[in-house]
């Protein structure tokens, strides 16, 4: 598609906007948590707050795709956005967690519009020998939000109101809205086709019981009772008849014709795969920081900062070299270096410097970050125009499906083993903690404060070893992603002429 010189830097800067008030919110909300609870109760409630949004995030990015093919990428931008900013309005007037779990859904809804139409965007608007630079950038969005997100958090809510983490997104959402609305053009025709209601409707259905049978799971309910084994049974019975559904649909929201070209399967269980791991450092190593080295818990962005910083370089060397290179040559780069640098976090101890940490923790983030920029780009490379939003959603949906998954089974994995060591250290007394103790706030400096040095060191050494062993897990997914980029084949960025 081409776009005039003099209009594309506002297009970018409106894509880039929209997409920051998506990436960034999650990072701020989870920052300023403890205050809303302080104020609006609901201890045992809180977990609604994230978990609506990322049910109806994860719900929506595969319907909205391929919604975006059908009829049009900057209508369902646009609406991604109003319907982010009506949600983030009304996150700020909640009064009970009940209502702001509500709203969290509607922004989430919204979130799922805007994070895979984006990249669709620049694929369709810039030349091929653009699209990695600029999706470098866009990739580095996201690990621009993990840094600011918690600092900013912290910020507004210390000194202005939590509600304004909600409101502040309002003015940069407008300005998106205003730029995308007056600048951006689109050329192509879209012709209208049946809607895959039925596929909608049973993919909604199995993600949201996934999503709630791991976020419930182990928490407010016990792996083993009805309501979760009833939400897993809901999932593989859903899951199931969308398949079947697919088979048969004129216009399947997930086609598998797309799974049939060899570059978007293989980049599409890489991104399951990364995502699986990627979460697993991005949550553990703080928590490593606080409970172990001493650290605190408002400043966990400057913890993840090595990690971070070296993510969003490699999105953008990623980025340039998807012009240069063969996407398999850059992700087995890639996935070989994270493979290391998860094999080092897995070797901390008590005694490991905030250096040597810092430098794992780069190694980590460079591997992870070329998997932000061409993943997303050799998931639409070859695709039709008619097949690009649908392709693009597909592995946002996957990566942030890994997330959950990876998440939940590490965390099972990392609280079972901190338990055991937490028994073997300090027999008898270890049942003064609770079964669900979570590190990160039963190790605060002001809890470790009352605990006596001598018990403080035990603690932090099963923790320690807890977390080892989450990282060593967590090389498994690594590895997947390693096989699945190797599977890729010779494809590379075409500079034909756009379909």
């Amino acid at each position: 598609m081409a776009v005039k010189k003099n209009r594309l830097g506002f297009i970018v800067a409106g894509l880039l906007l929209g997409i920051l008030i998506a990436a960034i919110d999650n990072t701020i909300v989870a920052t300023a948590m403890g205050t809303i609870i302080g104020e609006l109760g609901g201890l045992d409630q809180f977990v609604w707050v994230t978990s609506a949004y990322m049910v109806a995030e994860m719900a929506g990015m595969p319907i909205f795709g391929k919604l975006s093919d059908m009829y049009g990428r900057k209508k369902f931008f646009i609406f991604g956005v109003v319907l982010f900013l009506i949600g983030s309005m009304l996150c700020g007037t909640a009064h009970s967690i009940t209502e702001l779990s509500i709203y969290r859904a509607i922004q989430g809804i919204g979130g799922g519009a805007l994070i895979p139409i984006t990249f669709t965007i620049i694929f369709d608007i810039f030349p091929p020998e653009l699209r990695g630079k600029m999706s470098g950038m866009f990739g580095a969005v996201f690990g621009v939000a993990n840094l600011f997100g918690p600092l900013m958090g912290a910020y507004i809510t210390d000194y202005w109101h939590w509600r304004w983490i909600f409101y502040i997104n309002v003015p940069l959402g407008l300005i998106a809205f205003l730029l995308v609305v007056l600048f951006y053009k689109e050329s192509h025709e879209h012709s209208r086709q049946k809607i895959d209601i039925w596929g909608a409707a049973t993919l909604v259905g199995a993600v949201v019981s996934l999503m709630f049978a791991l976020e419930l799971g182990g928490n407010k309910y016990a792996w083993d009772s009805m309501i979760i084994l009833g939400l897993f049974a809901a999932f593989a019975v859903l899951f199931i008849i969308f398949l079947l559904v697919e088979r048969k649909a004129e216009e399947p929201i997930i086609s598998y014709e797309m799974f049939r070209k060899r570059l978007f399967a293989a980049s599409s269980a890489a991104a399951l795969f990364y995502g699986a791991a990627f979460i697993t450092a991005a949550v553990y190593i703080p928590i490593f920081v606080q409970g172990v080295m001493g650290g605190s818990a408002t400043n966990s962005g400057l913890i993840l900062l090595p990690l971070t910083l070296s993510s969003v370089v490699a999105s953008q060397v990623g980025g340039i070299l998807s012009s240069k290179m063969t996407f398999r040559r850059i992700m087995i780069f890639s996935a070989t270096v994270f493979l290391l640098g998860m094999f080092l976090l897995a070797t901390i101890t008590p005694e490991t410097s905030r250096l040597v940490l810092s430098l794992y923790m780069m190694i980590t983030g460079f591997g992870i970050g070329f998997s932000f920029s061409v993943l997303s780009m050799s998931a639409i490379q070859g695709m039709e125009l008619r097949q690009r939003g649908s392709a693009n959603s597909t592995i946002s949906f996957l990566r942030s499906l890994g997330m959950t998954i990876g998440i939940t089974i590490f965390g099972i994995i990392q609280r079972n083993d901190f338990k055991g060591q937490l028994t073997e250290k300090l027999g008898g007394a270890v049942q003064n903690i609770p079964a669900n103790a979570d590190p990160q706030h039963m190790l605060s400096p002001e809890a470790r404060a009352l605990i006596p040095p001598q018990v403080m060191e035990k603690i932090s050494t099963a923790l320690s070893v807890s977390v080892d062993h989450a990282f060593l897990w967590a090389l498994i997914p690594v590895f997947f992603a390693l096989v699945s980029v190797s599977m890729m084949g010779a494809g590379r960025m075409q500079f034909a002429k756009n379909k």
